[in-house]
């Protein structure tokens, strides 16, 4: 994944709302959201060519999602998969930081990540790139292939977004977040973060929703907690096309978590 946004504690219905997209090769093999069934407590899309995720949950209320952290030169191609940190937390029934030290004590043996697990009620964030176990605090916090809330122009455009949606206090249609998750504007080449991937592709990732030939967003994700412990997890996929992705599929579920 590469866009997460996170309000924690910031609209008086939903301590929690996460607003993602998932960035991919289209000819990466995927299944769409849905109950594993050889894991049948995880509700989450999947990688089907290392067989982890990029954001999940669990019918226990367990909450894990993951950036990749762009920095091409550094690129191991043998190194193990980031998604399989998501799937072995929501697998798991450690304490979010107790999962998060062991991974920070071989987190160097992984490409760059940012990645962050809890619950509703807290979620704790860390990258092998910083390597420090950080507690996030309410309000929201936006991370893509950076640090956590790196003012890019599209973590900040998001940020607004979602946080306009907050603003409103009422009821939240999982449509109005898919409608931010879907902002192609690209900004100016003065505004574009210099990651090492040269201007062109700086062009193509910097907006929300992502676009070209062969790489793109393949997904838009909304998680909406309440405090009841009613859960609304909806994914919508798209189908590839340059310059025009069109929907393919929107699933929701609605899940009831302990609180």
């Amino acid at each position: 994944m590469c866009l997460i946004a996170i309000a924690t504690q910031n609209h008086p219905l939903y301590p929690l709302i996460i607003a993602a997209n998932r960035d991919e090769f289209y000819h990466r093999p995927t299944a769409p959201l849905s109950f594993w069934e050889d894991q049948p407590n995880i509700l989450a899309g999947r990688d089907l060519q290392q067989n982890g995720t990029w954001l999940g949950i669990t019918k226990t209320g367990r909450i894990a999602a993951i950036t990749n952290f762009r920095e091409p030169a550094a690129m191991d191609p043998h190194a193990p998969s980031r998604g399989l940190l998501v799937s072995n937390f929501l697998a798991s029934d450690h304490h979010p930081e107790d999962y998060l030290q062991a991974i920070k004590n071989s987190g160097k043996t992984y490409n760059g990540f940012n990645l962050v697990v809890g619950d509703m009620h807290q979620l704790w964030w860390y990258s092998n790139k910083k390597n420090d176990i950080v507690k996030i605090k309410p309000g929201i916090h936006v991370i893509s292939n950076h640090l956590m809330d790196t003012p890019w122009p599209k973590t900040q455009k998001i940020k607004s977004g979602i946080q306009d949606i907050c603003n409103r206090n009422n009821a939240i249609d999982p449509e109005d977040i898919f409608q931010v998750l879907a902002d192609k504007n690209r900004p100016p080449d003065d505004k574009l973060p210099d990651t090492g991937v040269g201007l062109e592709w700086e062009r193509i990732l910097s907006s929300v929703f992502v676009f070209s030939d062969i790489y793109g967003t393949r997904s838009s994700a909304v998680i909406l907690a309440e405090p009841s412990g009613q859960m609304t997890f909806a994914e919508r996929t798209f189908k590839p096309q340059k310059n025009a992705p069109t929907i393919e599929e929107t699933r929701e579920f609605n899940i009831k978590v302990p609180v």
